[in-house]
């Protein structure tokens, strides 16, 4: 699972990518890390956000 999230983080976000400060790069990575979690849509959840699909599951269901 680690290991599809650094390649998501590798390939979508960090590509192509050049940050001047480090402040640049906290800033641009949580609003990845936002988009990741309540926009992108995953096929293995499916073809919903984390947090929705978070949202949709019995109460008493640890993940």
């Amino acid at each position: 699972m680690a290991e599809a999230t650094f390649k998501s983080i590798k390939t979508e976000f960090v590509k192509g990518e050049k940050f001047m400060t480090t402040e640049e790069l906290e800033q641009a990575f949580a609003a990845y890390a936002y988009w990741y979690n309540h926009k992108r849509l995953h096929s293995s959840l499916g073809y919903l956000p984390p947090v929705e699909f978070n949202k949709r599951l019995p109460l008493n269901f640890v993940v």
